[in-house]
């Protein structure tokens, strides 16, 4: 099993601001699913609905040996977070700009923990400028 799942798009496409810890609610096949590996970030986004959040788009793909009890592989997951915790996301998405990405899955002890990180969206010119300062890190460090 991978230990950690990342979502590196989420590096190169925002700017990301603030770090929580979340845990996920899932059922049997997804657990099965995850251990086995394939999770994919690519859509994944959370949103703040009716003072939960949820966790929409990843893709945990379907458990070939479970039963007709399987899951939907892009279906609305419930993040669990503490009640002051999702009122300071609350306030903090009411500014224009910011949004929920989630950054990396991952198991702690019996259970798996989400990781999502309040981010703002880069530009191309801030694009441009991050993959400049990565490849002069690189460059010197390679010296």
């Amino acid at each position: 099993m991978p230990g950690v799942y990342t979502n590196r798009r989420a590096h190169y496409e925002y700017e990301l601001l603030e770090r929580f810890e979340a845990g996920i609610s899932l059922t049997g096949s997804e657990v099965k699913s995850i251990r086995a590996g394939g999770v994919d970030f690519r859509d994944a986004f959370a949103r703040l609905t009716l003072g939960n959040v949820e966790l929409e788009g990843l893709y945990i793909p379907v458990y070939t040996q479970a039963t007709y009890n399987n899951h939907e592989p892009r279906r609305t997951r419930r993040l669990l977070l503490h009640r002051q915790e999702i009122m300071k996301l609350k306030k903090q998405l009411e500014q224009k700009g910011l949004t929920l990405v989630p950054t990396r899955l991952y198991a702690k002890g019996r259970v798996f923990k989400v990781e999502l990180a309040l981010a703002r969206g880069k530009q191309l010119h801030d694009k441009r400028r991050a993959e400049a300062e990565k490849t002069v890190r690189r460059e010197l460090r390679s010296l």
